[in-house]
């Protein structure tokens, strides 16, 4: 079971000190975390569009948290995360297998030899495989609205959004926070004929899938919004590619 495995090396990091009577070496800031030249390149390029070090600060990552980056292995939000949570916290990434090709799995392989407090699990997409009351954040970032998503071709079925949130929250420690950022659409009462024709969603079928679940919407922010994007064009066309207006909603699993 791959969340034995998790276990047990959550286990084995918490066992290895630091060294005797010295304390962990500081963590670097957010800002700085994101500034290193250890980053991969092609991640670099994201950041103009994605906000990473203000969008972070708006969750509030900090020092010593276990964070769960849902749909992570990219490793884009890991780079960031893993140096600012330090060897008192952990990152677990979760991708589902649908789209863990090996060119992919081989390059977060390469990414996690130099990270030791991160680690990948994976799962169909439709049985999310998470880790169980672990997170005091969450990252899911552009992924939500899939979802309400299914295709074919790369084996995603008709997917139950109750069902991915209910294994969200239950990988959720009391009090812990989730930030989910995804392409606003305009207001239609068929969600999943949005989603299909613009990989967009409307943020207030967000709030209430949320809601429904259990969370408690304790913010949200305007950092990635664009005016400009009137929602009418799929997000990976080339004339709205990486300047979609965006919400970010900050949500806690109450204690």
């Amino acid at each position: 079971m791959r969340l034995t495995r998790f276990a047990a090396v959550t286990l084995a990091i918490a066992a290895v000190p630091v060294g005797a009577g010295a304390a962990a070496p500081a963590s670097p800031s957010i800002a700085a975390a994101a500034a290193s030249a250890s980053r991969s390149p092609g991640n670099v390029k994201l950041d103009a569009g994605r906000k990473p070090v203000q969008v972070l600060q708006f969750l509030g990552l900090r020092r010593g948290m276990n964070v769960l980056d849902l749909f992570g292995a990219n490793a884009y939000w890991a780079e960031i995360t893993s140096p600012v949570v330090g060897t008192k916290g952990h990152v677990t990434v979760w991708n589902p297998t649908q789209f863990y090709s090996d060119k992919t799995k081989q390059a977060f392989e390469t990414f996690r030899a130099s990270h030791p407090n991160v680690s990948i699990v994976t799962s169909a997409f439709e049985a999310p495989d998470l880790p169980r009351n672990f997170a005091d954040l969450v990252i899911l970032n552009d992924n939500y609205h899939d979802n309400y998503w299914q295709n074919e071709k790369l084996k995603v079925p008709r997917m139950d959004p109750d069902a991915f949130l209910k294994a969200v929250y239950s990988s959720m420690k009391p009090g812990g926070v989730i930030g989910v950022i995804d392409h606003v659409a305009n207001p239609n009462p068929d969600t999943r004929a949005t989603v299909e024709k613009y990989h967009r969603i409307d943020p207030n079928v967000v709030k209430a899938d949320f809601k429904r679940a259990g969370f408690v919407l304790v913010g949200s922010s305007n950092i990635l919004r664009n005016p400009a994007d009137r929602h009418d064009i799929e997000v990976h066309d080339p004339k709205i590619a990486g300047k979609t207006d965006r919400f970010v909603f900050k949500f806690k699993k109450p204690r």
